[in-house]
């Protein structure tokens, strides 16, 4: 039984570490381009774009899981 459950274990993890990179680097971005300009200055339509892309790749993620 624990071989059953040892996969999702293993997928939760790398899971949550590639979202914790995905995290850091977009942080790191941010943070280059507010050193070189001024801080920035996010818009609510930035923020949709950014929660529609995240949905997106949820999605492509979720078919992957289907096949």
């Amino acid at each position: 039984m624990e071989k059953t459950n040892d996969w999702k274990t293993k997928t939760l993890l790398i899971s949550a570490a590639l979202g914790l990179a995905a995290g850091l680097a977009a942080a790191l971005i941010i943070i280059q381009s507010a050193e070189e300009q001024d801080a920035p200055q996010l818009k609510a339509g930035d923020g949709v774009k950014v929660g529609l892309g995240v949905l997106g790749v949820l999605r492509l993620i979720s078919d992957i899981g289907k096949k």
